[in-house]
């Protein structure tokens, strides 16, 4: 039996935003009257569980959100970074809510959506470590950063660097911490969180270039769940939800550059 059978689903669409009330066309999912939702549950503060094994975070919140405005259930599908943009090809899962970076790469085979955050790449060292700045202070250390992230590429076009690769961030950041490695590179929200809220020994140094957006991706011919995914995103932040979320993880609003 094959496994690329798409099921269409009823989608009842608020668009108050607008000022208005209408019916939407009815995006294409995996499943009927589910949004399926790749993300990693290793991401802190953006997917990850919570000491009741409870799967929370930013992009948790966001995904559920998104959902609700599009009358679907949210289903998470857990994998490791490392396979995710190829499980969205593959039809394990409708869309990726997990940081992914919008680039210009990535546009010629993924669709995404409106960016929904912005954050700046950093470097990250331990508390007692040099401060490094930039990436050419980098060269010749070995720098940890998660596999076939956007931060790994960013590493690797520098050059010089000795990247070392990881499935995810926490596997970098404890070996960061116990000296394996010169320093990590990933995401300033994430620094922020850690520095915030783990007993962690490690620091951010230097911010990386212009804040970078992010969006939830889709298979690049599914235009339709596109379309409705940005229209919940609208919503969500013209009644407060969104903010509410922002400020519950990070404090301030991140969906602005």
């Amino acid at each position: 039996m094959t496994r690329h059978l798409i099921l269409r689903g009823a989608l009842a669409l608020s668009t108050a935003t607008l000022g208005s009330t209408s019916l939407a066309a009815a995006p294409t999912t995996l499943t009927k009257g589910t949004l399926k939702i790749g993300m990693e549950g290793t991401y802190a503060p953006f997917t990850y569980k919570d000491e009741r094994g409870q799967l929370t975070g930013f992009d948790v919140d966001i995904a559920r959100a998104v959902a609700a405005k599009l009358g679907l259930k949210a289903e998470f599908v857990l994998t490791e970074w490392s396979g995710i943009l190829a499980g969205l090809q593959a039809n394990k899962y409708d869309v990726i809510v997990n940081q992914v970076g919008i680039t210009a790469e990535r546009q010629k085979s993924i669709g995404f959506s409106a960016p929904y955050a912005y954050s700046s790449p950093q470097i990250i060292v331990k508390k007692t470590g040099a401060a490094y700045g930039s990436l050419a202070d980098l060269k010749g250390k070995r720098v940890g950063v998660g596999l076939g992230s956007n931060f790994e590429k960013q590493l690797r076009d520098a050059g010089g660097i000795n990247v070392v690769t990881y499935p995810g961030a926490p596997e970098y950041l404890a070996d960061l911490a116990a000296g394996r490695l010169d320093a990590a590179y990933n995401d300033r929200l994430l620094v922020g969180y850690l520095i915030k809220s783990q007993n962690l020994p490690v620091r951010g140094a230097g911010v990386v270039g212009d804040p970078e957006p992010v969006g939830i991706a889709v298979k690049k011919t599914n235009t339709g769940l596109k379309t409705a995914i940005d229209r919940a995103l609208l919503q969500i932040k013209a009644d407060g939800t969104y903010a509410k979320i922002s400020r519950k993880w990070f404090g301030q609003d991140v969906s602005k550059p």
